[in-house]
């Protein structure tokens, strides 16, 4: 009587990849970018805007609260001009934008153009 029996062996691994070790490059030392300045955005005083329009127009664009909007509004109407908020530069060109498209007050008859807004570097 023969038997046969069969001999299996165990599956073989799959090769490995041959991949080159990983070898993270360096970098070159160098110092950290320097940081932008902040800009400050300015609005500036005109007689064809109340200081109603003035308060809701820096609650809607900037979310100054209605204190802060009210001195902002007595104090660029007594100096002519008024640092509204003090951001990076493409925030500051952002708002700027806002204030300039933000349109007339409606409170006025014949008014028909939004407020001026100008941006400067902080330092």
């Amino acid at each position: 009587m023969s038997s046969s029996v069969e001999i299996r062996s165990a599956p073989a691994a799959p090769p490995r990849p041959r991949v080159a070790p990983h070898k993270p490059r360096s970098l070159p030392q160098t110092a950290p970018p320097a940081l932008e300045p902040p800009w400050h955005v300015i609005l500036w005083d005109d007689d064809a805007h109340t200081h109603e329009y003035v308060i809701e127009m820096l609650g809607a664009i900037f979310g100054h609260g209605h204190d802060l909007a009210l001195k902002m509004a007595k104090e660029v109407h007594a100096s002519g001009r008024v640092v509204v908020a003090t951001v990076h530069k493409e925030l500051a060109e952002l708002r700027q934008q806002q204030v300039e498209d933000y349109g007339p007050d409606k409170r006025v008859p014949g008014c028909q153009v939004s407020m001026r807004a100008t941006i400067e570097c902080s330092e």
